[in-house]
């Protein structure tokens, strides 16, 4: 003990073991008569102190002559060595820290450990001769042993317990996240670091393999077929899997969700009892392979074909160009079947886009005639997933491979479907496959509530900075500028989580006549999550500093991971143009319906607008009553969404009404297309939200056995920040729109500050809410 470490060869064993009390007398920058007394009296009769050790003591003791700066710190440095050596089953004692100075600095360390041990007692008297320790002194010279316990009293002094926050983000599938949660756990899924991507893929399909024997890969089919008929458990388990490695995710998503999905929401009972079972246990490993290389978003320019050959009942599936591979195929190198989506053609007309079934390897996976697979090679991220490019030479397969839900080809050799319309047919095809969009941003999220938990925990622990010479240094947290960085990123995760499990009791309870509302939604959400996302993963790094750019702590996988999503499963900018054009076709729709009245309508709420929100004085009201009402924050939301696609309709209209095609119309429009769609996900996060709130102030209204109800308390703080924030973010355009002033602009920013002041104590809960174990989160900064 003690002897791995180095310490001032200038001093004396006897001089080095007075260091802790030292530094602990002078931590409040003065001696009082009682401490000098007690430090001289115990000290002088110990027998390890030479004359000229007493000659320094006295000289360190005395209360004229305060040590200096560089003194003090020399002291502090030694005491934090030495408690860094400390056994674990060591209390954290400044007696323990004496003896092990001591011992570093005899010249035979092992010979003189007895010795030392035996002066404990007499050590202990002098710890206890100095009264009450100051905790800060604790904090400074046990920083490891300090940081655990204090993390957990930063936790404990929020006013809510974290696992009433976790049943709330939980939900009606906590069984199915706490089973997933245990299966990741087990030792066979430890995360080794594997920088070969052939080695990492392996690992994730062996892990991918075992959640299928788990029956996880198959919660969302029919019973029938090994399923629970549950897509909201699907969405449970796969966002849980992302606490875990993302890279298995996607390959998870992939498998399950893309190649079964297309089989179960494309294919009638004859696919689902030909590929479903097999696929939900992973012995069928197929892929979905859409994406070309010279079209990614625009599906319905695709050029990969299948020609229907009637005298062979086969489809003939070809590949025209090098373009027209299909591209970024996740489980490519690994799969036997493919999902193909092609352009049909029968009889000479192309009937759209379809999905065929084309098998691509045998059962030994060996590469099949006519087919050509490329492995992507290393990316930014996600190297754990077989991404590939494929392309088809005139591959022949039975024409009972063609997924023909919505559109098929009769004995005779007709093309049929059920929906006459080829425009609504493709967008019925392709909304049946949105579950994409609903996932993804789940799997985003649970990394953004990763890297905030990794941050936050490490701002309660890390010190930087005293406040006073010679005081203990602040805990990084309780600077202003880093509350700001990180609580109100953690107020957005939780609106962003009610939002997206509205999004998914829409899709899980969906009818035909709201897909298209619910498509443009999940395109909206997709978007703003995973930016999100993307934009909180890079804060946390950078609030954690040196320690945060270190591999061990996950931002570096976190970031590389998850910076594709906000281009797959279709391109951020892209969807949120498809929203914003999915808001003007209602907004034109509410006039053509309802004619005259709509227009009076319309007219009527811009006049209520004007009268109750921008008159002179709301528009300058800075109280904190008027701010924090919903009165106020809501119908700030609600005004900038119906601004937006109300101008964004005016400005097309005029274009147009000047000669323009709507095609130039929408390009000059761009821009305001995006900032509407925006402000639209942002109400619709916002309203999620303050549902979720009220539900749980009714359900714990009801109960009278439920505990006050703090949780809610806490939660409507939460999204009174998340709301605020979004307001300040665009307060230029509040202030354009003449919604605000600039002093109650000002009024908006100093609440936030206020806000994210009265959530520091409950912040440590609140990421402790998300329900991330440490073996899971395994980032060691945060442990």
């Amino acid at each position: 003990m003690g002897a791995d470490f180095q310490t001032n060869t200038t001093m004396t064993p006897g001089i080095q073991a007075m260091l802790p009390f030292l530094y602990a007398a002078w931590s409040d920058r003065h001696l009082s008569v009682p401490e000098i007394e007690s430090l001289r009296k115990e000290a002088g009769a110990l027998e390890f102190l030479s004359a000229g050790d007493r000659r320094v003591l006295l000289e360190w003791s005395d209360p004229v002559r305060p040590p200096s700066r560089e003194r003090y710190q020399q002291w502090l440095s030694s005491g934090r060595q030495a408690a860094e050596s400390l056994p674990e089953a060591k209390p954290a004692s400044l007696a323990e820290l004496a003896i092990v100075l001591a011992v570093a600095a005899e010249d035979d360390p092992e010979a003189r450990l007895a010795y030392w041990s035996e002066q404990l007692t007499a050590l202990r008297s002098i710890e206890e001769g100095l009264g009450g320790v100051r905790e800060d002194t604790y904090r400074s010279l046990f920083p490891l042993y300090d940081q655990r316990e204090k993390l957990f009293e930063a936790i404990k002094e929020g006013s809510v317990d974290p696992a009433e926050l976790q049943r709330v983000l939980d939900g009606e599938h906590a069984d199915t996240i706490a089973r997933t949660k245990e299966i990741l756990l087990r030792p066979s899924f430890e995360r080794p670091t594997l920088r070969i991507k052939e080695d990492y893929r392996e690992q994730v399909l062996r892990w991918c393999k075992e959640l299928a024997r788990e029956g996880i890969g198959a919660l969302s089919y029919p019973v029938e077929y090994g399923g629970h008929d549950s897509m909201a458990e699907y969405a449970a388990a796969f966002e849980t899997i992302a606490y875990h490695d993302l890279s298995l995710t996607i390959k998870f998503g992939v498998q399950f969700g893309l190649w079964g999905g297309a089989v179960y929401n494309l294919g009638t009972k004859r696919h689902h009892d030909a590929y479903l079972r097999a696929t939900g246990t992973l012995e069928l490993p197929g892929c979905f392979a859409m994406t070309e290389t010279g079209h990614g978003s625009n599906v319905r320019g695709l050029e990969t074909t299948a020609v229907y050959d009637h005298d062979n009942r086969e489809l003939i599936v070809h590949s025209p160009s090098v373009a027209a591979g299909k591209e970024y195929i996740g489980n490519a190198m690994h799969a036997r079947m493919a999902a193909v989506f092609c352009q049909l053609i029968v009889n000479g007309e192309s009937h759209g886009v379809h999905a065929v079934v084309v098998p691509i390897r045998s059962a030994d996976g060996l590469t099949l005639p006519g087919i050509r697979v490329e492995d992507n090679g290393y990316k930014m991220g996600l190297n754990g997933v077989d991404n590939g490019r494929l392309w088809f030479d005139n591959v022949r397969v039975p024409v009972a491979n063609l997924l023909d839900k919505y559109g098929g080809i009769a004995e005779e050799g007709a093309y049929t479907s059920p929906i006459e319309s080829p425009t609504r047919r493709f967008f019925t095809m392709l909304g049946t496959l949105v579950g994409g969009r609903v996932f993804v941003p789940r799997a985003g999220l649970s990394a953004a509530k990763s890297a905030l938990t990794i941050a936050v925990r490490y701002g309660l622990r890390r010190r930087q900075f005293p406040s006073e010479s010679m005081r203990s240094e602040t805990i990084i947290l309780d600077y202003p500028n880093q509350q700001r960085r990180l609580i109100p990123l953690v107020a957005k995760a939780y609106a962003v989580q009610f939002g997206l499990d509205h999004l998914l009791d829409r899709y899980v309870n969906r009818t035909e006549e709201q897909m298209r509302e619910i498509e443009a939604m999940a395109a909206g959400l997709k978007s703003y999550a995973t930016w999100f996302a993307t934009a909180a993963i890079q804060e946390c790094r950078e609030a954690t500093g040196g320690k945060g750019y270190l591999a061990e702590n996950r931002f570096a996988d976190l970031k590389g991971d998850t910076d594709i999503f906000t281009t797959f499963e279709g391109d951020n900018t892209v969807l949120m143009q498809l929203l914003a054009k999915s808001l003007l076709t209602e907004f034109k729709k509410s006039f053509q319906e309802d004619g005259n009245f709509a227009v009076l309508k319309f007219i009527g709420r811009r006049v209520g607008t004007i009268v109750t929100e921008q008159n002179p004085y709301v528009v300058r009201q800075t109280d904190r009553e008027h701010l924090e009402s919903r009165s106020f924050y809501l119908s700030a939301f609600q005004f900038r969404a119906r601004r937006l696609v109300s101008t964004l309709g005016s400005r097309l209209r005029a274009y147009i009404k000047e000669g323009m095609s709507s095609y130039q119309a929408g390009l000059l429009c761009q821009t305001h297309m995006i900032e509407a769609a925006e402000a639209y996900v942002e109400l619709l996060v916002l309203e999620s939200s303050l549902a979720r709130v009220d539900a749980l102030r009714e359900v714990k209204a009801l109960d009278a056995s439920q505990a006050p109800n703090a949780s809610g308390d806490l939660l409507e703080k939460v999204i009174l920040l998340y709301a605020h924030h979004t307001i300040e973010h665009h307060r230029g355009w509040y202030l354009e729109s003449d919604y605000i002033s600039g002093q109650k602009s000002k009024a908006i920013r100093k609440l936030v500050d206020k806000l994210c002041a009265e959530l520091r104590p409950e912040v440590g809960a609140l990421v402790d809410g998300f329900g991330i174990s440490d073996e899971l989160l395994g980032a060691p900064i945060a442990l």
